[in-house]
């Protein structure tokens, strides 16, 4: 993605085209790679739908909808990442019955590619973390959150990549300060590493060691925050330089559609996060040409 730009389409579109503004619709009958990354995040324990007397969220999400609508979109195209952003845990009766074990069956039959880790991951302690480990078939990824003093060491990666079509994707997660948000006595030995820092780090490895055409960051910062100490998304898209897509988490920040952000080299980024409670599926579909530069159509589905 070294070439592309994006550009914003008309204001009733929630496409994004690159390369002298082509149409969606020539660009994906041009393009020779079409690859779609699915996401959530904050969903909380939700896995039914909301009643139709919610004063918010009326017959909104729940999970064998999301499986439906997920189905539907693998069978448009094979070449699709399912990924979430953290705070599976904590919100119904659910996670306060079963620890997290229905939450990580479910997303295993619903075949999440990789999901980072939230603050409320932790609310069981990291022996419930742990606990429920055997459930989850999925890759757990954080690149800031170091392990190696406790139970969980040796079962999280910083980063994975996958093979899609040809297009090398890497996806790395990201992790908040746990810090009083959650009881040391939850989190015991686990050490936060600044994560911009290694956002940095991490990235550059992704495009410049493991050659990857994309870089998607799972981050569990929050989209934005006034207080300029405080990292979050649009502060990582800006001091970073090798990061295509940050899919966030922890703020329930309800985006239409990605947010276009500059990164410190002039290049741009997209930032989205889809709110929370398993309400929306984002979806962001990438279209390479034969010389890998991209156009990307980006959506916040209904479920």
């Amino acid at each position: 993605m070294e070439r592309r730009k994006f550009i914003a389409q008309t204001a009733a579109s929630t496409a994004f085209v690159g390369l002298g503004g082509l149409s969606l619709a020539s660009c994906q009958n041009l393009a020779a790679k079409h690859i779609t990354i699915l996401h959530t995040n904050d969903v909380h324990s939700h896995i039914d739908p909301f009643p139709s007397n919610h004063s918010e969220f009326p017959n909104l999400g729940g999970l064998a909808r999301r499986a439906t609508l997920v189905e539907q979109i693998r069978k448009e195209n094979p070449n699709t990442l399912l990924l979430d952003a953290g705070d599976i845990f904590q919100g119904t009766p659910y996670f306060n019955f079963y620890g997290g074990e229905l939450e990580f069956k479910l997303m295993s039959m619903l075949k999440y590619d990789a999901a980072t880790i939230g603050n409320h991951d932790f609310d069981n302690g990291i022996e419930g973390l742990y606990a429920q480990l055997p459930n989850a078939k999925f890759q757990f990824l954080s690149a800031n959150y170091d392990f190696t003093n406790t139970i969980m060491d040796g079962q999280v990666k910083p980063y994975t990549t996958y093979l899609l079509n040809g297009i090398k994707v890497g996806v790395f997660g990201l992790g908040i300060a746990l810090e009083g948000l959650v009881t040391k006595k939850l989190y015991k030995e686990t050490v936060y590493l600044e994560p911009i820092e290694i956002a940095q780090d991490i990235s550059k490895t992704l495009k410049e060691e493991e050659k990857c055409d994309m870089v998607v960051c799972l981050s569990h910062l929050g989209y934005s925050y006034r207080d300029i100490q405080l990292p979050d998304d649009l502060k990582l898209a800006a001091r970073t330089e090798h990061i295509d897509l940050i899919i966030g988490g922890h703020t329930h920040t309800f985006l239409d559609k990605p947010t276009i952000a500059t990164n410190r080299i002039g290049r741009q980024v997209l930032v989205n996060q889809v709110g929370c409670y398993g309400i929306n599926l984002g979806r962001i579909d990438f279209y390479f040409d034969s010389e890998k530069n991209v156009t990307v159509d980006g959506v916040s589905i209904k479920v």
